[in-house]
This record gives C-alpha cells, structure tokens and sequence, in this order.
C-alpha cells in the first residue's frame, strides 16, 4: 500500500514584495524634516569650518550688500550683509550654533531637574507631591518672558542667565509627565515585586520605573526644542538674549527689523531659519509621538 504524505509549504514573500515593504517604511519617514534638523545639527557643529567669514567682524565698505541673487549682489556674500557689513551666511551658520548649544544644555538641566522632582512627587506622593506640583503651577502661572527679563535686568545678561532662564521654563512640563506615569508604574506587579524583593527606593525608582519613562520623556523633549529655539531667540530680539555681538537669530532678526523696506534680507535669513527648524521638530517630535505611544500604535 503506498503511502501518501503531504507536505505543508509556507509561502515565502517575493523579493519584490521585501523591497516594497521596505519602500513603503521609508515612505513614512519624515525625511524632510530629518534632513532640515541634520542640516541644523551638523551646521552647528562645525561652523567655524563652513562659514566662509567671521561673523563678528564686518567690512562698512560692504554694507547691506544685497543676496548674491539680486542686483548689486556679491558671490562672496552669497546671503548678503547686515548694516555693520558682516556676512549674513555666517552669521545664520554660527546662529545655528548657538542655538544649538543653548537646546543642549537647557534640556539637559530641565530633563534632569525635571525628571528628579517628578519621581519624587510620584513615588512619595502626599506633602511632596503636593509641594512639587504647587511649585510646577507657580512656574506656569508666571510669565516666562517677564520673569526672564527681570532676571536680566537684575543679574545681568549671558550665557548662563539665559540657559538657566530657559531651564526654569521648560523643567515644570518634564516633572507634570513624569509624575503622572510613576503614578501609574508604582502600582504595576513587577515594582511589587521588587518591593517585596528588599529592593531599595532608589534602585526603584531609576531601575524599575524610569525605564518606563523614557519614551514620554523623548517625545516630550522633541516638541522642546521648538520651543526653546522659540524663547531663545524672542529674549535675543527683546535684547535679553545672548549677548551681542554673538551671532544669535533672534538679535538678528531685531537688527534688520528697522531696516526692511531697503535691506529685508538682514531680518529675512534668520527669520526663515527659526521658522524650518522649528516646524521641522515640531513635524519629527509628532511622528516620534506616533511611534513610541503603545496607544497611538494600537491604533495603527
């Protein structure tokens, strides 16, 4: 008698299929706005090595020269020149630096002091928590424009008022959602169990539950550089920002402000460079949102 066997096959997907599939995720990358925020970070980096001139010094036999486009323009100014005669593309290059730096250090001081006091207010709860979040609502109550032009007029104006200005506005929001997701972990099995396993409040709180953190924090922290890249560069143009004569793109912007009717482009090039990274962040930290929400990808 013979013997009959069948064989099961499991249809493999065809290599066009794969390079489909693969087209497609590349599709749904925000590639625009990752390549606008490379550009930003790599000009950042190295723009003592790209900018063509010194953005400090300026040559008042080449004042406001227009972009080298327009007539009168110059291929040695390729954006133009400001009313002092220095080099608008430099000057945006090392702007982009100095915007770079201050979303660094201002993150990072907010992140930190932000996700301590939301860990804290979390896990203890009671007087603590209830101190932390009427310090969190004093903060947001006050405006932080005012309160950053009081403490220039008050300390005085430099790169370290202005990061710790900047600091101060953006903690309050990392220690709101920080707080609310320990709310929510403290009372999960797994940090039971390390409770029960004499884990110590520490190694809790930073092993156990921070990890939970994370992706909020990161997407909270990509919607927080617009809007720190915003404040800075207000404060610069009220004259409370970095100070001059370091290129920053909201002192630029006030310096052509006067100047428009005959040389725009003064106020125009930093004024467009905000505006990209800005939207550029704010379109990535809304895709980020997209991919690193257990909600939002349920519904995918």
């Amino acid at each position: 008698m013979a013997e009959i066997g069948s064989r099961i096959t499991i249809a493999q997907p065809s290599v066009g299929t794969r390079i489909g599939k693969r087209l497609w995720a590349w599709r749904r990358l925000p590639l625009i706005p990752m390549f606008i925020l490379a550009v930003f970070v790599v000009t950042g980096i190295i723009a003592p090595v790209i900018a063509p001139h010194d953005p400090e010094r300026g040559d008042i036999r080449a004042r406001m020269v227009p972009p080298a486009w327009m007539e009168g323009g110059s291929s040695e100014y390729l954006l133009g020149t400001d009313h002092l005669g220095r080099d608008m593309l430099s000057r945006v290059i090392y702007g982009a630096r100095i915007s770079l730096v201050v979303v660094a250090v201002t993150l990072g001081v907010g992140l930190v002091i932000g996700v301590i006091a939301g860990l804290l207010a979390g896990w203890y709860g009671r007087w603590i928590d209830e101190l932390m979040m009427r310090v969190v609502d004093i903060k947001l109550a006050i405006p932080t424009i005012l309160l950053a032009l009081v403490l220039v007029l008050a300390l005085g104006q430099s790169f370290l008022i202005i990061v710790a200005i900047l600091a101060i506005a953006v903690w309050p929001r990392f220690a709101r959602n920080t707080r609310g997701e320990v709310l929510q972990l403290k009372n999960m099995d797994y940090v039971s169990l390390a409770k029960v396993a004499g884990a110590s409040t520490p190694r809790i709180l930073f092993v156990h539950i921070f990890p939970g953190v994370v992706n909020t924090l990161i997407i909270l922290a990509s919607l927080e550089v617009g809007i720190v890249i915003l404040l800075e560069s207000t404060l610069s143009f009220l004259g409370a920002g970095v100070p001059p004569p370091t290129p920053a793109w909201g002192s630029m912007v006030a310096d052509g402000r006067d100047r428009l009717a005959v040389a725009w482009w003064i106020s125009t090039m930093p004024g467009v460079a905000i505006m990209m990274v800005v939207l550029a962040m704010n379109l990535f930290g809304d895709w980020l949102r997209d991919k690193l929400d257990p909600r939002l990808r349920q519904l995918e």
